[in-house]
């Protein structure tokens, strides 16, 4: 005796119709930059990562239309396409906020208070993870490590950092947002609406006045352990949660010959110990 789909609860449903086009006007002017991105590769494939943000800069996310169009300029299957842009979290697959708050939950910024962060904005904004509030000004998820360990517990928002917060400055950030007030990124260029960020991610210039002079470097606390090699004695800087972004503390100011803790003395080896040299006990094959 055999059973029908239905019987076995699998619905078999209507194939998936194309996807729409863009209207003429959009595609024009997206075929305009795909072909300016395109030109900068050898290879036309290894334009596929900028493209999908270009996309995404039309329209917050990657849509089937957009994946489509990438497919049609670079000669692909609508196959290959999705199976990047589906493999890489960058790339949005539904519709989300004008920013992306990003709580980073790795393992140093979960126990500086990334958990407590990410919890307390789970429920101060009302949405889980990769949810978006209803007026669609802030998507919330967990990121993995963005190399600012050093800052914990930090918080990106469109990939600019917000280092040492805590649950009550996170709250304000977002109500900031969400208000449209000013915000201010501890370091890095100013903030811009996620569609923007995706276009300078696509490898377009980042025309708002000022912009690419604020964007600077690493903070000062990744720069600690150079300026100990260089046997330079800077006074540290003290990054505050938003209340004006970093200042000057007055700390203790370590000669060139010391070092911060224990943790960064020089220790004893067979260089620098004559009394145990480095090298074998025994010849090879006694």
């Amino acid at each position: 005796m055999t059973t029908s789909s239905s019987e076995r609860g699998v619905s078999l449903g209507m194939p998936e119709l194309p996807a729409p086009a863009y209207p003429d006007d959009v595609r024009t002017r997206l075929e305009t930059d795909a072909r300016e991105i395109i030109d900068r590769y050898p290879d036309s494939r290894s334009a596929l990562l900028p493209l999908l943000h270009l996309v995404q800069s039309e329209e917050g996310h990657v849509t089937r239309t957009g994946m489509q169009f990438c497919a049609d300029v670079l000669r692909l299957t609508t196959a290959e396409v999705t199976a990047v842009a589906t493999f890489y979290t960058m790339y949005r697959r539904r519709p989300s906020g004008d920013y992306q708050v990003g709580v980073c939950t790795n393992t140093l910024c979960a126990v500086m208070g990334g958990d407590a962060i990410f919890e307390s904005l789970q429920e101060h904004l009302g949405v889980g993870n990769g949810g978006t509030t209803e007026d669609g000004k802030v998507t919330l998820e967990h990121i993995e490590c963005n190399a600012a360990c050093d800052f914990a517990p930090v918080v990106m928002v469109n990939w600019e950092f917000f280092d040492n917060q805590t649950p009550a400055s996170a709250k304000r950030l977002v109500d900031d947002l969400i208000e449209g007030r000013p915000v201010e990124p501890t370091r890095g260029a100013p903030l811009c609406t996620f569609k923007e960020t995706a276009r300078i991610l696509a490898g377009f210039p980042d025309e708002r006045p000022g912009a690419v002079e604020a964007s600077g470097g690493a903070g000062p606390a990744s720069l600690v352990g150079l300026r100990l090699a260089r046997g330079e004695a800077a006074p540290a800087r003290v990054v505050h949660p938003r209340d004006g972004g970093p200042h000057d503390t007055a700390v203790h100011h370590p000669s060139p010959t010391e070092h911060l803790s224990s943790h960064d003395a020089p220790q004893d080896t067979s260089a620098s110990d004559p009394a145990h040299p480095a090298g074998p006990t025994a010849e090879e094959g006694e």
